[in-house]
């Protein structure tokens, strides 16, 4: 029997752990890019403004391990007749036995109510909306029968703006490091923190809602003879008091001693505290003591709490399967959300040092998933991805937020394969096509956008309407071919992992230059460019030709050309011979029909499907091979060598509504459910909250495990398949459309959904329990032609659709 580690509470949309053990670092995200980070759930937190490797905060280091310290912790001190009884409510990094641990990972915070030495303590971690503040709203209990001396000692420790220069520099780095404390009339301490070359413009500060009784700045002074103190018991809480150690110079923390003082049985005591950045003590002033205010941090939770209820009610579903609708109510746009934000830039895998930044290819897919929920925010996000798209066409493979500088990703490490990735440029198509079907917004593509350029100013790059930036996108592509006419891989397409050497081809980008034209295509008869729409339309009949010509294995579709023209995922490979997405895609692109179609979907399930989902290739390639790249550096079963590489599961699932078969699309989106794992913790061990990137193969001894959760395109792309193809929910330029395909035992669903200001509440009735097929659409009581809502823009309707 697996053991429990927590347990799902829909009704205040959180995850409730019980204990701190869980089997690896589960994390929390707090805030947004713009101020915040991560939140393990032992108390650690790696915080950073605008960029995590050229505006870091605090010093989390993810390969520590679960016992140690990382970043923050909280002290509670209990004075008892033999001393000091001394312990963390996060349990990590005293190890000191808590009689009770709950940890709520809610939207957005973080909620931690422990028992132990006679108090409770209640510690809520949040970063108020639109702030530069990490608040840690602190209340403990006296629930012992006799009066206690209580003490709470939080700690952050600070790491230098730039974060790979903490890690390889111990020479510089803590040459600028300094602390310095401040006492202000009011009796309260700020403690204000900086490199040397930021004291002007941006400093990092800690504070307090109550004047403390002291502090440490100095990890030296604070831990104890000369650091042989240790996190797990710092020598300096012996003491009555802290040493009021600055730091000109050495390893800079931000330690205070807030005295609660005696409290009687059932008393509590509330005390807030302050992480945050600003340009200047003086300058943080506002903030400061806005959050010094109890009713002022209740109001922004408050606040936090308003934004997520406005958010999810965007899209509500009430389906037959309970776990869906968790997923799809509340955790699954949660992740969207956090992703958006993210992108792939810092999770407790991606470490946010600057080896990659906010990825154009992750992003756009990443917006797919917010786009009905923050239509505006996306299409801010869509405009800077545009920024970095260079002028024939292609583009950038990642850019730093702060600085908006972009470069090639991995392929600058192999000068002698391309230099950009075969895809990229083609799904910004399809994030902006998603947003004129959300909005209906057709002037966005008159909206100038410049191209990229690495040595010209801003003002003096080439310009181009967000319409040419997407014609240009699939320019290059089509003037870009291999030996077969079929588009060039380049450095990679979407599976980073394959770099075949230069003049190989990808099946990947000819499907995905098909949907892409197939989005534009709306949209050019919608602005009655007939011109560009015949031209296009007349591309996606000549590549599907050739995919057919060239890329039918018998009874599969192949995944790659090698530079030689050899095929890659076919029959007549011994490792790799076939590939999930060379079956999907062919299908989403409207290249594959009829029995080829269905055959390379049968050939899935049957050669690739497991029951903790569908394997991305196999067999798994069994040694390194240069020619082939960093797929054959993990064993067999493992990421994209034969393992569950879970993006590419919704992919099969949207594939598989294409052809009808309901069934089948839902058993893929149970089988990956996270929710679905939390009775078998142990082998699965990510998250049960999130959907990890990657779950080990079945030609892997740990088959099972899943890794790299969070930041995933699988969380965009499964909230896709299960609201627009399962429920078929779907956005069109000419309004809502209704086209499920669901599983034949359904009797029915139901959803309500916000669109271009009108709300719908849509009943889908299945009397005949078919999977597909709609027969009638009734709105408010009348019967309209076809499946598309008309276009409202306000009020409430009823909307009731039978299948048959």
């Amino acid at each position: 029997m697996s053991q429990q580690y927590g347990y799902f509470d829909d009704a205040n949309k959180e995850y409730v752990l019980n204990t701190p053990k869980t089997p690896i670092k589960w994390a929390n995200y707090v805030g947004t890019l713009d101020f915040g980070g991560l939140i393990d759930c032992t108390g650690g937190s790696l915080i950073c403004k605008q960029d995590p490797a050229l505006n870091r905060i605090t010093k989390y280091i993810a390969q520590m391990p679960q016992s140690e310290f990382k970043g923050s912790t909280i002290y509670v001190r209990v004075k008892t007749k033999k001393g000091y009884q001394v312990f963390s409510p996060f349990f990590a990094p005293t190890l000191t036995p808590l009689d009770s641990f709950e940890c709520r990972v809610g939207l957005s915070y973080s909620r931690w109510t422990v028992e132990a030495h006679g108090v409770r303590i209640q510690i809520t971690v949040f970063v108020p909306q639109g702030s530069h503040t990490l608040a840690q709203d602190i209340q403990v209990t006296n629930i012992s029968d006799d009066v206690l001396d209580v003490d709470v000692i939080p700690v952050y420790e600070f790491t230098h703006f730039d974060a790979l220069k903490q890690l390889v520099n111990a020479d510089w780095v803590p040459q600028t490091m300094t602390l310095k404390a401040h006492k202000q009339d009011s009796g309260h301490l700020v403690l204000e923190q900086y490199a040397f070359m930021k004291r002007d413009m941006a400093i990092n500060y800690v504070s307090c809602d109550r004047p403390v009784d002291s502090f440490d700045g100095d990890r030296r002074v604070f831990l104890g003879d000369n650091e042989f103190g240790s996190w797990a018991h710092p020598l300096s809480l012996d003491n009555e008091h802290l040493s009021n150690s600055e730091c000109d110079r050495g390893d800079n923390i931000a330690a205070l001693m807030i005295k609660l003082g005696q409290l009687s049985p059932e008393q509590t005591e509330r005390t807030v505290t302050q992480l945050g950045q600003a340009d200047s003590v003086a300058a943080a002033q506002d903030e400061i003591q806005r959050y010094r205010q109890h009713a002022n941090i209740d109001a922004a939770f408050e606040e936090l709490s308003e934004f997520w209820q406005d958010y999810l009610t965007t899209m509500v579903v009430d389906t037959p399967d309970a776990a869906m609708n968790s997923m799809l109510n509340v955790h699954n746009p949660r992740q969207c959300h956090t992703t958006k934000n993210w992108s792939r830039y810092l999770s407790l895998y991606q470490l946010g040092y600057g080896a990659r930044g906010i990825g154009f290819r992750d992003s756009s897919q990443d917006l797919l998933g917010v786009m009905s929920h923050m239509p505006q925010e996306a299409r801010e996000f869509v405009e800077r991805l545009l920024s970095v798209q260079n002028p024939n066409g292609s583009a950038m493979h990642q850019y730093f937020p702060l600085t908006m500088e972009a470069n090639e990703g991995d392929s600058r490490d192999e000068e002698h394969l391309p230099d950009y990735y075969g895809d990229d440029h083609l799904w910004s198509v399809l994030a902006v096509c998603q947003y004129l079907k959300e909005t209906g917004d057709l002037e966005f593509l008159n909206k100038s956008i410049p191209f990229y350029s690495k040595t010209l100013a801003l003002e003096e790059r080439e310009q181009g309407s967000v319409y040419e930036h997407m014609l240009r996108a699939l320019e290059f592509t089509w003037n870009n071919i291999g030996q077969h006419q079929l588009p060039l891989l380049g450095f990679a397409d979407w599976n980073d992992t394959v770099n075949l050497p230069t003049g190989a081809e990808s099946l990947f980008v000819a499907n995905l230059f098909g949907k892409a034209i197939i989005e534009l295509s709306e949209v050019c008869r919608a602005i009655d460019d007939t011109a560009n729409l015949e031209k296009i339309q007349s591309y996606h009949a000549i590549m599907k030709e050739r995919v057919n010509q060239h890329a039918w294995d018998g009874q599969w579709w192949v995944r790659y050309f090698t530079d030689k023209g050899e095929p890659i995922g076919s029959s007549k490979n011994q490792y790799g011979s076939i590939y999930t997405n060379g079956q999907s895609w062919p299908v989403i692109s409207g290249f594959a029909d009829g029995e080829r179609m269905l055959s390379g979907l049968q050939s899935v399930f049957d050669k690739l499907n497991t029951k903790y989902g569908i394997k991305l290739s196999g067999p798994g390639y069994n040694g390194f091979d240069p020619d082939l790249g960093g797929v054959s550096t993990y064993p067999p079963g493992a990421k994209e060598n034969g393992g569950i590489f879970l993006h590419s599961n919704p992919w099969v699932m949207i594939a598989e509504t294409i052809a009808g078969n309901g069934d089948r699309a839902f058993e893929y989106y149970n089988q990956i459910n996270p929710a679905s794992h939390n009775e078998n913790l142990d082998i699965f061990e990510s998250e049960p909250y999130c959907y990890p990137q990657n779950i080990l193969g079945d030609e892997h001894k740990q088959f099972g495990m899943g890794r790299n959760a969070w930041l995933s395109g699988t969380s965009s792309w499964t909230y896709v398949a299960g609201t627009q193809h399962i429920l078929g929910i779907q956005p069109s330029l000419q309004g809502l459309r209704i086209d499920p395909c669901i599983p034949k035992s359904w009797e029915g669903f139901k959803v309500t959904r916000m669109f271009r200001g009108a709300k719908y509440q849509i009943e889908v009735l299945n009397p005949k329990h078919v999977s597909k097929g709609v027969v009638s659409v009734s709105l408010n009581g009348e019967l309209i032609d076809g499946n598309t809502l008309p276009i409202s823009n306000s009020g409430e309707h009823n909307v009731v659709v039978t299948l048959g």
